[in-house]
């Protein structure tokens, strides 16, 4: 079985925490924390054990007794400086390792995002939690004017059913699309009809055949224009 100072270790690696960082989150000496990393201390107190796994970004039940997975949900530094990293979306790993299939592969990427928890708290009022926001790039230009291909969308990837009228990531089979999803009442019950900004493209249906996944909702976009 991992014992206390291995599950404290691999916390540490994967958070990208250092142990100063860590004697300096719990208000101990480098010495102290130390010998928590060293074994030389059987683990930290009950109340050092919760903030050490606050500061992680880690389950305290799991760092005091292994029960349950290590999931760093947030990093040290992100921790100690306030601010959250929104990453981007993985398009790829949307379809597993044969990726989805774009109908037109955005003119470069954005990577991540740094933000505190005041703007998100200010601007993205509404969602499923920070840990669920991502970003996604826009593609094609069958959104515009809401957006050009390449601007950076922001997408609740918590949000996985078309519950309500929006702007929707999905895939249909291994193609992805970005489109407004309208709830359309019918005699046999609700259809789902996704839509175009731009006239040129025709609207369509999902109907119950298809494979149809929705990967997340768009929660804001930024529009470039060159100057």
């Amino acid at each position: 079985m991992v014992d206390y100072t291995e599950r404290l270790r691999l916390a540490l690696k994967q958070s990208g925490c250092s142990v100063q960082m860590l004697a300096d989150g719990l208000g101990i000496s480098y010495q102290a924390a130390k010998k928590a990393m060293d074994g030389k201390t059987r683990a930290f107190t009950a109340s050092n054990n919760m903030k050490a796994a606050k500061l992680l970004g880690v389950s305290a039940e799991w760092l005091a007794t292994g029960d349950g997975e290590v999931k760093v949900e947030r990093t040290a530094s992100e921790i100690l400086d306030g601010y959250r990293t929104i990453p981007q979306y993985d398009v790829a790993g949307a379809m597993g390792n044969g990726g989805l299939v774009l109908d037109e592969q955005p003119p470069g990427l954005i990577k991540e995002w740094r933000v505190d928890e005041q703007w998100v708290r200010m601007n993205v009022p509404s969602n499923t939690g920070i840990g669920n926001l991502c970003i996604v790039t826009g593609f094609g230009s069958s959104m515009q004017p809401m957006y050009n291909p390449g601007d950076p969308l922001l997408m609740d990837r918590g949000v996985t059913d078309c519950k309500s009228d929006g702007v929707y990531f999905f895939r249909i089979g291994d193609h992805g699309w970005i489109k407004q999803l309208q709830r359309i009442p019918t005699a046999t019950g609700v259809a789902i009809r996704a839509k175009s900004l731009n006239p040129s493209y025709d609207p369509f249906e999902i109907t119950d055949g298809m494979d149809f996944h929705v990967l997340g909702k768009i929660l804001m976009t930024w529009k470039s224009e060159k100057v």
